[in-house]
Protein backbone atom coordinates (compact mmCIF):
# COMPACT_ATOMS: atom_id res chain seq x y z
CA UNK A 1 0.00 0.00 0.00
CA UNK A 2 1.58 3.24 -1.07
CA UNK A 3 2.65 5.09 2.05
CA UNK A 4 0.42 8.07 1.34
CA UNK A 5 -2.98 5.91 1.36
CA UNK A 6 -1.84 4.27 4.96
CA UNK A 7 -1.04 7.09 6.42
CA UNK A 8 -4.61 8.25 5.67
CA UNK A 9 -5.92 4.77 7.16
CA UNK A 10 -3.78 4.98 10.54
CA UNK A 11 -5.10 8.96 10.47
CA UNK A 12 -8.97 7.37 10.62
CA UNK A 13 -7.85 4.76 12.95
CA UNK A 14 -6.20 7.44 15.24
CA UNK A 15 -9.31 9.48 15.12
CA UNK A 16 -11.83 8.88 17.84
CA UNK A 17 -14.95 7.53 16.51
CA UNK A 18 -17.94 6.38 19.13
CA UNK A 19 -20.72 4.71 18.03
CA UNK A 20 -23.11 8.28 17.94
CA UNK A 21 -20.20 10.39 17.91
CA UNK A 22 -18.84 10.13 14.74
CA UNK A 23 -18.83 13.79 13.44
CA UNK A 24 -15.21 14.28 13.82
CA UNK A 25 -14.27 10.94 11.58
CA UNK A 26 -16.82 11.82 9.32
CA UNK A 27 -15.92 15.23 8.23
CA UNK A 28 -12.07 14.05 8.10
CA UNK A 29 -13.23 10.88 5.42
CA UNK A 30 -15.75 13.79 3.54
CA UNK A 31 -12.54 15.89 3.13
CA UNK A 32 -10.65 13.04 1.85
CA UNK A 33 -13.45 11.79 -0.69
CA UNK A 34 -14.10 15.30 -2.22
CA UNK A 35 -11.70 15.63 -4.72
CA UNK A 36 -13.00 12.25 -6.14
CA UNK A 37 -16.87 12.15 -5.85
CA UNK A 38 -19.30 13.71 -8.28
CA UNK A 39 -21.05 14.57 -4.65
CA UNK A 40 -21.02 14.14 -1.70
CA UNK A 41 -24.63 13.12 0.80
CA UNK A 42 -25.04 13.53 3.96
CA UNK A 43 -28.06 12.68 5.89
CA UNK A 44 -29.65 13.38 9.38
CA UNK A 45 -28.24 10.12 10.97
CA UNK A 46 -24.83 11.23 10.48
CA UNK A 47 -24.04 9.34 7.17
CA UNK A 48 -21.52 10.64 4.41
CA UNK A 49 -21.73 9.09 1.07
CA UNK A 50 -19.32 9.73 -1.65
CA UNK A 51 -20.85 9.32 -5.09
CA UNK A 52 -19.51 8.48 -8.46
CA UNK A 53 -21.92 8.51 -11.63
CA UNK A 54 -24.75 9.59 -10.17
CA UNK A 55 -27.21 9.85 -13.56
CA UNK A 56 -26.69 5.60 -13.63
CA UNK A 57 -29.91 3.98 -13.54
CA UNK A 58 -28.02 1.05 -11.63
CA UNK A 59 -26.66 1.88 -8.46
CA UNK A 60 -23.77 -0.01 -6.35
CA UNK A 61 -23.86 0.95 -2.32
CA UNK A 62 -20.81 0.01 -1.16
CA UNK A 63 -21.13 0.80 2.91
CA UNK A 64 -18.43 0.52 5.34
CA UNK A 65 -19.62 1.70 9.21
CA UNK A 66 -16.90 4.63 10.68
CA UNK A 67 -18.48 3.93 14.15
CA UNK A 68 -16.23 1.71 16.82
CA UNK A 69 -16.85 0.16 20.19
CA UNK A 70 -17.11 2.81 23.15
CA UNK A 71 -17.66 3.22 26.58
CA UNK A 72 -20.52 5.41 28.12
CA UNK A 73 -20.62 7.18 31.48
CA UNK A 74 -23.49 6.24 33.71
CA UNK A 75 -22.50 7.54 37.14
CA UNK A 76 -19.76 9.46 39.00
CA UNK A 77 -19.47 9.00 42.54
CA UNK A 78 -18.39 11.57 45.37
CA UNK A 79 -15.04 10.93 44.79
CA UNK A 80 -14.76 11.50 41.41
CA UNK A 81 -14.54 7.79 40.08
CA UNK A 82 -16.40 7.75 36.87
CA UNK A 83 -18.82 4.63 35.88
CA UNK A 84 -19.51 3.49 32.97
CA UNK A 85 -21.82 1.36 30.54
CA UNK A 86 -21.62 -0.27 26.81
CA UNK A 87 -21.83 1.52 23.89
CA UNK A 88 -21.69 -1.47 21.63
CA UNK A 89 -19.70 -5.05 22.23
CA UNK A 90 -17.36 -4.22 24.83
CA UNK A 91 -15.49 -7.16 26.74
CA UNK A 92 -15.08 -5.89 30.05
CA UNK A 93 -11.92 -8.25 30.68
CA UNK A 94 -9.92 -6.91 27.43
CA UNK A 95 -10.96 -3.27 29.26
CA UNK A 96 -8.88 -3.83 32.94
CA UNK A 97 -6.14 -1.73 32.65
CA UNK A 98 -6.76 0.41 29.97
CA UNK A 99 -5.94 4.26 29.39
CA UNK A 100 -8.96 5.62 27.90
CA UNK A 101 -10.21 9.24 26.45
CA UNK A 102 -13.37 10.48 27.59
CA UNK A 103 -15.06 12.61 24.58
CA UNK A 104 -16.33 14.91 27.96
CA UNK A 105 -18.61 18.02 26.79
CA UNK A 106 -15.88 20.16 28.70
CA UNK A 107 -13.22 18.62 26.68
CA UNK A 108 -11.26 15.51 26.13
CA UNK A 109 -9.70 14.02 29.70
CA UNK A 110 -7.60 10.86 30.20
CA UNK A 111 -8.44 7.95 32.34
CA UNK A 112 -7.26 5.14 33.21
CA UNK A 113 -9.74 1.97 33.99
CA UNK A 114 -8.71 0.94 37.77
CA UNK A 115 -8.10 -2.81 38.95
CA UNK A 116 -7.67 -3.73 42.23
CA UNK A 117 -4.09 -5.11 43.20
CA UNK A 118 -3.60 -8.95 42.69
CA UNK A 119 -2.57 -8.25 46.30
CA UNK A 120 -5.56 -7.13 47.76
CA UNK A 121 -7.64 -10.09 46.22
CA UNK A 122 -7.55 -8.55 41.84
CA UNK A 123 -10.26 -9.05 39.83
CA UNK A 124 -12.01 -12.88 39.94
CA UNK A 125 -13.89 -14.94 37.56
CA UNK A 126 -16.31 -13.37 34.99
CA UNK A 127 -17.08 -9.59 35.89
CA UNK A 128 -19.45 -7.04 34.17
CA UNK A 129 -18.32 -3.40 33.45
CA UNK A 130 -20.37 -1.86 36.50
CA UNK A 131 -17.43 -3.62 38.73
CA UNK A 132 -14.67 -1.53 36.75
CA UNK A 133 -14.12 2.20 37.17
CA UNK A 134 -12.43 5.40 35.53
CA UNK A 135 -9.70 7.22 37.69
CA UNK A 136 -9.47 10.57 35.85
CA UNK A 137 -7.12 11.88 38.97
CA UNK A 138 -10.14 13.94 40.07
CA UNK A 139 -10.42 14.75 44.02
CA UNK A 140 -14.58 15.43 43.45
CA UNK A 141 -17.44 14.79 41.45
CA UNK A 142 -17.85 18.62 41.22
CA UNK A 143 -13.99 18.61 39.45
CA UNK A 144 -14.99 15.76 37.03
CA UNK A 145 -18.36 17.55 36.07
CA UNK A 146 -16.27 20.28 34.78
CA UNK A 147 -15.32 18.18 32.00
CA UNK A 148 -17.64 15.00 31.77
CA UNK A 149 -21.37 14.65 32.29
CA UNK A 150 -24.04 11.45 31.99
CA UNK A 151 -23.92 10.02 28.64
CA UNK A 152 -20.10 11.30 27.39
CA UNK A 153 -18.83 8.49 25.14
CA UNK A 154 -14.75 7.11 26.15
CA UNK A 155 -12.68 5.41 23.63
CA UNK A 156 -9.19 3.25 24.38
CA UNK A 157 -6.64 5.19 24.07
CA UNK A 158 -4.35 3.58 21.87
CA UNK A 159 -2.25 4.60 18.90
CA UNK A 160 -2.63 1.75 16.26
CA UNK A 161 0.54 0.23 15.38
CA UNK A 162 1.99 -1.05 12.25
CA UNK A 163 3.95 -4.99 12.97
CA UNK A 164 6.23 -6.14 10.93
CA UNK A 165 5.48 -3.76 8.09
CA UNK A 166 2.82 -6.11 7.41
CA UNK A 167 -0.31 -6.36 9.93
CA UNK A 168 -1.91 -2.85 11.66
CA UNK A 169 -2.98 -3.45 15.71
CA UNK A 170 -5.08 -1.13 17.53
CA UNK A 171 -8.65 -0.19 18.39
CA UNK A 172 -11.44 0.42 15.99
CA UNK A 173 -9.93 -1.73 13.03
CA UNK A 174 -13.53 -3.33 13.47
CA UNK A 175 -14.73 -1.20 11.17
CA UNK A 176 -13.05 1.96 10.08
CA UNK A 177 -11.13 -0.51 8.02
CA UNK A 178 -14.16 -0.52 6.10
CA UNK A 179 -15.02 3.13 5.59
CA UNK A 180 -11.39 3.05 4.41
CA UNK A 181 -11.65 0.39 1.78
CA UNK A 182 -14.79 2.08 0.21
CA UNK A 183 -13.66 5.20 -0.30
CA UNK A 184 -10.69 4.41 -1.55
CA UNK A 185 -12.78 1.68 -3.88
CA UNK A 186 -14.47 5.02 -5.23
CA UNK A 187 -11.18 7.00 -5.48
CA UNK A 188 -9.72 4.43 -7.70
CA UNK A 189 -13.41 3.95 -10.03
CA UNK A 190 -12.96 7.82 -10.22
CA UNK A 191 -10.30 7.36 -12.71
CA UNK A 192 -12.44 4.67 -15.03
CA UNK A 193 -15.48 5.17 -16.96
CA UNK A 194 -17.73 3.08 -15.38
CA UNK A 195 -21.30 1.73 -16.19
CA UNK A 196 -23.10 2.24 -13.18
CA UNK A 197 -23.25 4.70 -10.19
CA UNK A 198 -21.16 4.11 -7.27
CA UNK A 199 -22.20 4.94 -3.72
CA UNK A 200 -19.55 4.69 -1.03
CA UNK A 201 -21.36 5.30 2.36
CA UNK A 202 -19.34 5.66 5.52
CA UNK A 203 -22.24 4.86 7.54
CA UNK A 204 -22.69 5.23 11.26
CA UNK A 205 -24.43 3.65 14.56
CA UNK A 206 -23.74 0.18 13.53
CA UNK A 207 -22.06 -1.18 16.53
CA UNK A 208 -25.14 0.14 18.34
CA UNK A 209 -28.23 -0.48 16.27
CA UNK A 210 -27.31 -0.25 12.65
CA UNK A 211 -29.63 2.38 11.94
CA UNK A 212 -27.00 4.50 9.81
CA UNK A 213 -27.33 1.55 6.50
CA UNK A 214 -30.85 1.77 6.82
CA UNK A 215 -31.01 5.38 6.49
CA UNK A 216 -28.33 5.18 3.45
CA UNK A 217 -29.88 2.39 1.74
CA UNK A 218 -33.55 4.01 1.97
CA UNK A 219 -32.30 6.91 0.58
CA UNK A 220 -30.11 6.35 -2.09
CA UNK A 221 -32.38 3.06 -3.31
CA UNK A 222 -28.98 0.79 -4.56
CA UNK A 223 -29.83 -1.37 -6.99
CA UNK A 224 -27.81 -3.71 -4.91
CA UNK A 225 -25.40 -3.31 -2.16
CA UNK A 226 -21.91 -4.90 -0.72
CA UNK A 227 -21.58 -4.26 3.62
CA UNK A 228 -17.69 -4.30 3.99
CA UNK A 229 -16.75 -5.17 7.23
CA UNK A 230 -14.63 -7.35 9.35
CA UNK A 231 -14.70 -11.02 10.29
CA UNK A 232 -13.42 -13.43 12.88
CA UNK A 233 -10.16 -14.64 11.74
CA UNK A 234 -9.25 -17.97 13.34
CA UNK A 235 -5.36 -18.36 12.91
CA UNK A 236 -4.46 -17.68 16.54
CA UNK A 237 -3.83 -20.45 19.94
CA UNK A 238 -6.82 -21.21 21.36
CA UNK A 239 -9.48 -20.62 19.06
CA UNK A 240 -11.38 -23.47 17.55
CA UNK A 241 -11.66 -24.28 14.10
CA UNK A 242 -13.91 -26.95 14.31
CA UNK A 243 -16.34 -24.74 15.73
CA UNK A 244 -15.48 -21.30 14.32
CA UNK A 245 -13.91 -22.21 10.88
CA UNK A 246 -10.56 -21.76 9.38
CA UNK A 247 -10.33 -17.96 8.39
CA UNK A 248 -6.46 -16.72 8.47
CA UNK A 249 -4.95 -13.13 7.54
CA UNK A 250 -3.35 -13.36 4.21
CA UNK A 251 -5.34 -15.41 2.98
CA UNK A 252 -7.94 -13.33 1.02
CA UNK A 253 -10.98 -11.42 1.31
CA UNK A 254 -13.95 -13.69 3.06
CA UNK A 255 -17.32 -13.50 1.40
CA UNK A 256 -20.42 -14.89 3.39
CA UNK A 257 -22.93 -17.33 2.31
CA UNK A 258 -26.46 -17.90 3.73
CA UNK A 259 -29.80 -16.75 3.14
CA UNK A 260 -29.22 -12.78 3.16
CA UNK A 261 -26.77 -12.67 0.76
CA UNK A 262 -27.51 -12.64 -3.29
CA UNK A 263 -25.94 -15.58 -4.90
CA UNK A 264 -25.78 -13.36 -7.86
CA UNK A 265 -23.37 -10.65 -6.31
CA UNK A 266 -21.23 -13.27 -4.59
CA UNK A 267 -21.05 -14.87 -8.17
CA UNK A 268 -19.86 -11.54 -9.38
CA UNK A 269 -16.96 -11.62 -6.45
CA UNK A 270 -15.68 -15.00 -7.05
CA UNK A 271 -15.66 -13.88 -11.38
CA UNK A 272 -13.48 -11.37 -10.64
CA UNK A 273 -11.33 -12.73 -7.81
CA UNK A 274 -10.79 -15.74 -10.42
CA UNK A 275 -9.61 -13.23 -13.25
CA UNK A 276 -7.49 -11.65 -10.66
CA UNK A 277 -5.62 -14.79 -9.42
CA UNK A 278 -6.67 -13.95 -5.90
CA UNK A 279 -7.78 -16.41 -3.08
CA UNK A 280 -10.99 -15.83 -1.01
CA UNK A 281 -12.17 -17.42 1.84
CA UNK A 282 -15.83 -17.70 3.09
CA UNK A 283 -17.52 -17.69 6.38
CA UNK A 284 -21.34 -18.77 6.61
CA UNK A 285 -24.00 -16.29 7.84
CA UNK A 286 -26.72 -18.59 7.76
CA UNK A 287 -29.93 -16.53 9.36
CA UNK A 288 -28.43 -13.16 9.49
CA UNK A 289 -24.77 -11.15 8.85
CA UNK A 290 -24.78 -9.27 11.97
CA UNK A 291 -23.96 -6.33 9.97
CA UNK A 292 -25.25 -3.36 7.55
CA UNK A 293 -25.98 -5.71 4.97
CA UNK A 294 -28.74 -6.96 7.21
CA UNK A 295 -30.59 -3.15 7.62
CA UNK A 296 -29.67 -2.24 3.72
CA UNK A 297 -31.61 -5.90 2.23
CA UNK A 298 -34.83 -4.26 3.79
CA UNK A 299 -35.34 -1.55 3.01
CA UNK A 300 -37.79 0.35 -0.02
CA UNK A 301 -38.75 -3.28 -2.47
CA UNK A 302 -35.56 -5.03 -1.05
CA UNK A 303 -32.25 -4.81 -1.70
CA UNK A 304 -29.75 -7.62 -3.28
CA UNK A 305 -26.83 -7.47 -0.77
CA UNK A 306 -23.71 -9.02 -0.12
CA UNK A 307 -20.98 -8.77 2.60
CA UNK A 308 -16.92 -8.84 1.64
CA UNK A 309 -14.85 -8.85 4.77
CA UNK A 310 -11.33 -8.44 6.12
CA UNK A 311 -10.17 -11.31 8.63
CA UNK A 312 -9.83 -9.35 11.95
CA UNK A 313 -7.90 -10.96 14.88
CA UNK A 314 -9.19 -10.30 18.49
CA UNK A 315 -12.33 -8.67 17.89
CA UNK A 316 -13.82 -5.65 20.17
CA UNK A 317 -10.23 -5.71 22.26
CA UNK A 318 -7.57 -2.79 21.90
CA UNK A 319 -5.10 -4.66 19.45
CA UNK A 320 -7.44 -5.79 16.84
CA UNK A 321 -5.22 -7.01 13.72
CA UNK A 322 -5.70 -6.88 10.05
CA UNK A 323 -3.38 -7.61 7.25
CA UNK A 324 -2.13 -4.85 4.91
CA UNK A 325 -2.29 -7.19 2.10
CA UNK A 326 -5.72 -8.54 2.51
CA UNK A 327 -6.95 -4.81 2.66
CA UNK A 328 -5.82 -3.88 -0.81
CA UNK A 329 -6.76 -7.24 -2.00
CA UNK A 330 -10.38 -6.43 -0.73
CA UNK A 331 -10.14 -3.08 -2.75
CA UNK A 332 -8.53 -4.59 -5.80
CA UNK A 333 -11.29 -6.91 -6.29
CA UNK A 334 -14.52 -4.31 -5.56
CA UNK A 335 -12.40 -2.00 -7.86
CA UNK A 336 -12.55 -4.54 -10.69
CA UNK A 337 -15.91 -6.10 -10.17
CA UNK A 338 -17.29 -2.56 -10.58
CA UNK A 339 -15.04 -1.36 -13.11
CA UNK A 340 -15.82 -4.59 -15.17
CA UNK A 341 -20.08 -4.03 -14.66
CA UNK A 342 -22.45 -3.29 -17.66
CA UNK A 343 -24.91 -2.20 -15.65
CA UNK A 344 -27.45 -4.40 -17.46
CA UNK A 345 -26.72 -7.15 -15.05
CA UNK A 346 -29.69 -9.69 -13.68
CA UNK A 347 -29.33 -9.85 -9.76
CA UNK A 348 -32.55 -12.37 -10.19
CA UNK A 349 -31.20 -15.40 -8.96
CA UNK A 350 -34.18 -17.49 -11.31
CA UNK A 351 -32.76 -15.86 -14.36
CA UNK A 352 -29.88 -18.22 -15.89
Amino acid sequence: MEKERLDFLLELLNTPSPSSMEMEIQKRWIEEMRPYADEIQTDHAGNAIAVLNPEADFKIMLAGHCDEIALVVNRIDDDGYVYVDKMGGVNPKAAVGMKVSIQGYGGTITGVIGVNAQHHGGLKGDFGLEELFIDCGAKSKEEVMKFVQIGDLAVYKRETEVLMDRYIAGRGLDNRTGQFVVGEVLRRLSEKKLNVGVYAASTVNEETNMGGAYFAAAGVEPTMAIACDVTFATDYPGVDKRKHGDVRLEKGPVLAKGAPINRKINQLLEKTASSLDMAVQYELTPRMTGTDADKMRLTGKGVPVSLVSLPLRYMHSPVETASIQDIEEEITLLVEMIAGMTGKESLNPLDD
